[in-house]
């Protein structure tokens, strides 16, 4: 049976998140590690951390995983944000591992003014150079997140994110988040069963099945190929139930945790929409 998750807000602590996703039901839990929104954060509070880790152990929630900020672009030709991105990442990473996080999951940034075979390389020089100065006990993978495609930004191709972990000294350290709405609307189908082997065929022949190590579950507003990112409930989109379906059932993905990133509230009946997304997605499974 696979492991469900879902973005929590850290608004209450880290270890309130935790207890919070428990409570719904999930097995795993995806998290900001500080205030997504600013350049500079605090660094971890032990306390915080070994209450995090406490409640993790009470739980039994696992697979915690932490998603970055999203004003960093490691692939900036702006040398002012590529310098900010890169000590950003690198506190992401920092954060990490003081929470005992295993992977940060990041979206590899935006060419913007740039070819995109150079901001590709950027990248990959960025991820060394953050790797090279990290301490030599920080072993947190970075999880690639497959991206909607929208003007310049990277990552919108499996081959792309192969570029930028084939371009590091570093490969053993990614891995890839595969978003179901991102990549659905950046042109990969998979809404049948024809579509959804080619889908990953393509998948395994770029980066190797073993570099899937996430997904995020989510159900588009917009079309195959729009490459607009706006998430939508769980079978109430374009993608509609059965990717899901094929995805959750799947003995290759049993052991992937796959988390939520919907649209958070209640339903006009009241309930929680994480609880109902939830519940969508384990009466998908045989």
């Amino acid at each position: 049976m696979p492991y469900f998750g879902v973005h929590e807000s850290i608004s209450l602590g880290f270890d309130a998140a935790v207890r919070k996703v428990a409570s719904v039901g999930f097995d795993c839990v995806q998290i900001f590690s500080a205030n997504a929104s600013r350049w500079q954060n605090k660094p971890i509070d032990p306390k915080a951390a070994e209450r995090f880790q406490t409640a993790l152990k009470e739980t039994g929630v696992s697979r915690p995983l932490i998603h970055d900020s999203y004003l960093i672009n490691v692939a900036s030709v702006n040398p002012e944000l590529l310098a900010k991105s890169i000590a950003a990442f690198k506190e992401e990473l920092i954060r990490a591992d003081a929470l005992g996080v295993p992977c940060v999951v990041m979206h590899p940034g935006s060419a913007k003014d740039d070819a995109r075979e150079n901001a590709l390389r950027r990248a990959s020089e960025s991820f060394d150079k953050i790797f090279s100065e990290l301490p030599e006990s920080n072993r947190v993978v970075v999880l690639v997140e497959t991206t909607a495609g929208q003007g310049a930004y990277l990552g919108a191709t499996f081959e792309e994110i192969a570029a930028i972990i084939d371009g590091t000294d570093h490969k053993n350290r990614f891995g890839v988040c595969f978003d179901t709405c991102h990549a659905f609307v950046a042109g990969y189908d998979f809404t049948t069963r024809e579509t959804f082997e080619r889908t990953f065929e393509a998948f395994d022949r770029a980066l190797g099945l073993e570099r899937l190590k996430a997904f995020h579950l989510n159900d588009t507003v917009k079309g195959l190929g729009s490459k607009l990112d706006r998430h939508a409930h769980i079978g109430q989109g374009a993608l509609g139930l059965e990717p899901f379906r094929l995805i959750v059932n799947d003995p290759r993905f049993a052991e992937t945790p796959m988390y939520l990133e919907t649209p958070k509230g209640q339903t006009p009946e009241g309930e929680d929409w994480d609880a109902v997304n939830l519940n969508t997605l384990k009466g998908l499974l045989k």
